[in-house]
């Protein structure tokens, strides 16, 4: 009888521990809300039209300066997002969790408002911006201020999925290669950076995600130019007042676009579960 004990709270641990029928039934109901309006986006696309409207000229123009920036905004943001996650998970310096405060603003201030700020640092009569006008330098309303946009409202989700995977992790890998002799950048390369892999994959997907359904701080910074800053989200917002059709297909490309995303982010999480 004793030894019976531990096998079955062994097995136990195995079993789900199911919600109350009340909390599911609001559960579902919340889920249900969720889906209904992208549903209806579903229904209310012509299906007749849709290969017109998604191989328009602007369309297809708005869609390639979306992918082309969102991907070179996720690039920057791997760059300088690795070592930023790493300086505030691992780096003891006065002030740590009001800089950590600080990157993760764009996080939660409106998008709008993340334009107006960037204005205000490189617009023609910012910051920065006045010094770099002086050499011949513009950025604002350019695709290089689309990028700049899309850094500033994506890389902080590349710096939260670093950062949990950093504390998930610890350091005893580290401490370990250290003390064989391994340099600190030979450390991060070989040890902490194929260990960081799935998390550094989960946060890019949604940097590139976010990045790709930019819309709020791209039309206040750089504006709405066909062919240089007009995204596809500044695309769907035109035609929403000039022909609705099209509009409600271009966004189902963005639906889709972002279901592949959440998928290939945690799908694998989901299994693991």
């Amino acid at each position: 009888m004793a030894s019976a004990a531990p096998g079955r709270a062994g097995t136990d641990r195995t079993v789900r521990v199911r919600p109350p029928a009340a909390l599911t039934a609001v559960g579902l109901f919340g889920g249900v809300a969720l889906l209904v309006p992208f549903a209806a986006l579903v229904a209310g696309v012509d299906l007749a039209r849709l290969p017109e409207l998604l191989t328009s000229e602007s369309a297809l123009e708005a869609l390639g300066l979306s992918l082309r920036t969102a991907f070179l905004s996720t690039v920057i943001c791997l760059v300088l997002g690795t070592p930023l996650a790493l300086v505030l998970t691992r780096v003891e310096f006065p002030g740590r969790n009001l800089a950590r405060s600080l990157v993760l603003l764009p996080l939660v201030v409106p998008p709008v408002v993340g334009g107006i700020a960037l204005t205000e640092a490189f617009g023609r009569r910012g910051l920065i911006g006045e010094h770099l006008h002086v050499l011949g330098i513009e950025i604002a309303f350019t695709s290089a201020a689309v990028v700049l946009a899309q850094v500033f409202v994506s890389l902080p989700f590349l710096v939260v999925a670093l950062e949990g995977a950093l504390l998930t992790r610890g350091e005893a890998h580290e401490r370990t290669a250290l003390s064989l002799g391994a340099s600190p950048l030979r450390t991060f390369f070989t040890v902490t950076l194929p260990l960081l892999v799935p998390g550094l994959v989960s946060g890019l997907v949604l940097s590139f995600a976010r990045a790709l359904g930019e819309f709020g701080a791209t039309i206040t910074f750089a504006g709405s130019l066909q062919g240089t800053t007009r995204t596809l989200p500044l695309q769907i917002y035109l035609e929403r007042e000039t022909d609705p059709e099209a509009a409600v297909a271009l966004s189902l490309v963005l639906v889709v676009a972002a279901l592949v995303v959440i998928t290939v982010a945690y799908g694998r999480r989901g299994a693991r579960a």
